[in-house]
């Protein structure tokens, strides 16, 4: 690594701490002010700056390890089925954009060549601020998160045919018929090698390497197949970032996604950062303040037309309103493959002088917006729903699985409600099955429900935060109902309205942080489940078996601290009592605590009376009484009511004693 590149790398993070550290007291998003550090630190900021073009390689790296992560933590059947949502939708989507650019700038009087290279520019979306703030907000699995990840794809796939559509718009003579042909070769084969990986070659492989426990090798071995992978694709014709996205899907299919997803999670952050740095150097202050109006029309242009057309595919898809136009919103900006596709427009004399300049700002400008676009975009979709609009389009335009068939509709009496058919809802639903419960599924994915509507389920298509579609499932003569979806605002509004609908229904809701459990219970939630600490109280409670807590006592504290709120986790204990001192360890022996009855025949007895390691073959240790520990008690010592007794000895002896205790006079 040269000195300057050091030295640059250094600066970008110590100018970044102190705009971070701005940025979190003014509570702007981490990627404002990463671009902000860009801005400062670039050629038309303070310059501090030279090895401009190394730092864009790093800021690819993060792009790179950014979607590779994000295969990982999906994968290959859930791609699949996305399929019908990345070509159709993605698409429509592209093909729709492309042409409203390209027809305003033939208007305002752009040549030909540079129209159809604006529409392709601006078409585009980005790719690495979307999802890192999806994943930051825990929405990736939300229904318009993982819509905005189907048209991402198929726009980083739409790239490539740009790029090589772009010299001919240039004047220079190409064959493209033979270059796509070739380049549609070389994808499909690419794609058999992904799935041929998945299935035989990296599972095995994987295996042996984890055997060797050396966490060394397995890191390499991760970024080998990572960049491996990404730069097989490039050699295709593909993007890099594609190609880690595929990686990332092929090691998610192995039982070592997630142990990979730990080990690159930290280089994926310090290399994205570098990418939103990179992104914000290319901004021209100069020319910014030279033409404030100008950028800011434009920039205000795109977003608007972004956001109608995006949200148009979406509801072409069924979705419901709500949910096209959050992806809508969401799409609104102009990405970081505009970038590459802007220098080779450079080079070919389609973007020069203050055009190239103008175009940069707005897509500068609009990636710097998303994030506070994508935070107002629940208010305006519930805002837009409270407009006199057709039931028809806030509810979705698809036909497929609407409702359930008249006879299932009036079996809905004291019956269960799950919104979301996700892992959650399908688990809650095969359990509902096997108790016999009568359950209802609303979902809205067209596809899903057209699916599991034919093995039987009974699920119905809607957008549960519209009253008509809870009546729809029954909400009046309903006793519980599960919200089991991954979108924090629709869970908070599909609350309340499930509350004013039904006052006396039980509502469970599923969240991901626990700063949303206060708001949801204030809302009618009659249960919260915060998954952060749920882990919490599963860990403590076989922390406090292995220091053995009877487990009744340890059921009834997981329900105590539930009920609570979780409130021990937030606040300190002040008269903590367990068994933390007693670190004993016995081979081949078992140590057991076991409570002893008000009534059992041995209370009242001493020890020298029963007589435990003689007749039984087991040592008591120690004696829980209330909050006190009565450690190696002598012969005189009388067992008490309710006491817990900490016994050493095999299992099979220690099985009486147990009967002993429990036993009762008389």
């Amino acid at each position: 690594m040269e000195v300057v590149l050091f030295k640059d790398v250094l600066v970008i993070f110590s100018l970044a701490i102190g705009v971070l550290l701005i940025c979190q007291r003014l509570k702007l998003p981490t990627v404002v002010g990463f671009l902000l550090t860009g801005i400062l630190a670039g050629p038309y900021g303070f310059g501090l700056i030279s090895a401009i073009h190394e730092v864009e390689v790093l800021a690819e790296i993060g792009v790179v390890l950014l979607l590779f992560t994000i295969g990982v933590e999906f994968s290959l059947k859930e791609f699949m089925r996305m399929k019908k949502s990345v070509v159709l939708g993605g698409s429509l989507q592209v093909i729709l954009t492309f042409m409203a650019s390209f027809v305003i700038s033939i208007r305002l009087g752009r040549p030909f060549n540079e129209a159809v290279f604006i529409g392709f520019f601006i078409s585009l979306s980005s790719t690495a601020i979307i999802l890192k703030i999806l994943q930051e907000k825990a929405e990736f699995d939300s229904p318009h998160g993982r819509m905005a990840l189907a048209f991402l794809i198929f726009q980083d796939i739409a790239v490539v045919p740009m790029i090589l559509f772009t010299p001919l718009l240039g004047g220079e003579a190409v064959h493209l018929g033979k270059t796509l042909a070739f380049l549609a070769l070389k994808g499909v084969g690419v794609f058999v090698l992904v799935a041929a990986s998945a299935r035989w070659i990296v599972p095995g492989l994987l295996y042996q390497i984890a055997r060797s426990r050396s966490r060394e090798l397995f890191l390499l071995s991760v970024l080998v197949m990572c960049f491996g992978i990404a730069w097989l694709t490039y050699l295709a014709g593909l993007s890099l970032a594609l190609g880690a996205f595929l990686a990332g899907l092929i090691i998610s299919e192995s039982e070592y996604g997630y142990h990979a997803l730990g080990n690159i999670v930290p280089f994926r952050d310090v290399f994205t950062s570098l990418f939103f740095v990179s992104i914000g150097m290319l901004l021209d202050l100069g020319f910014l303040m030279k033409h404030p109006d100008q950028v800011a029309l434009i920039s205000a242009a795109v977003i608007i037309f972004k956001t109608l057309i995006a949200t148009t595919a979406v509801l072409f898809l069924g979705f419901p309103l709500r949910t096209a136009i959050i992806v809508g919103l969401t799409l609104c900006q102009v990405g970081e493959f505009s970038f590459i596709l802007a220098r080779v427009g450079v080079d070919y004399g389609l973007l020069v002088g203050d055009t190239f300049q103008l175009f940069l700002a707005v897509a500068v400008i609009t990636m710097g917006v998303t994030p506070f676009i994508m935070a107002l975009a629940p208010r305006v979709a519930n805002a837009t729903l409270r407009l006199p609009l057709p039931v028809k389009l806030k509810g979705g335009l698809s036909k497929k699985s609407r409702s359930m068939n008249a006879h299932q509709l009036q079996e809905l009496a004291d019956h269960l409600i799950i919104l979301g058919y996700g892992l959650n809802g399908k688990n809650l639903a095969a359990a509902a099955k096997t108790a016999k419960i009568p359950h209802v599924i609303i979902e809205m994915n067209p596809e899903t429900v057209r699916n599991e509507k034919k093995g039987g389920e009974p699920i119905m298509y809607g957008d549960a935060t519209h009253e008509a579609v809870l009546e729809h499932a029954g909400i009046e003569a309903a006793r519980v109902m599960v919200v089991a979806i991954s979108d924090p605002t629709a869970t908070r509004r599909i609350t309340a309205v499930a509350r004013r609908l039904n006052p006396k229904i039980h509502i469970i809701a599923r969240t991901r942080f626990f700063k949303e459990t206060t708001d949801l219970r204030e809302l009618g939630a009659n249960e919260v489940i915060a998954e952060e600490y749920e882990t919490s109280v599963e860990i403590f409670a076989r922390v406090l078996a292995k220091y053995l807590v009877p487990r009744e006592e340890i059921d009834l504290f997981t329900a105590e601290t539930r009920k609570g709120g979780y409130e021990m986790f937030r606040k300190p204990v002040r008269d903590p009592a367990s068994l933390a001192d007693l670190k004993v360890s016995f081979p081949d022996m078992e140590i057991s605590s076991i409570r002893v009855h008000e009534k059992a025949t041995v209370v009242g007895r001493s020890l020298a009376e029963l007589q435990l390691r003689t007749k039984y073959g087991v040592n008591l240790l120690a004696i829980r009484r209330g909050p006190q520990i009565l450690s190696n008690p002598d012969g005189q010592t009388q067992i008490l009511g309710d006491d817990i007794l900490i016994l050493l000895g095999s299992p099979s002896n220690l099985v009486p004693i147990a009967g002993s205790c429990q036993e009762c006079e008389g």
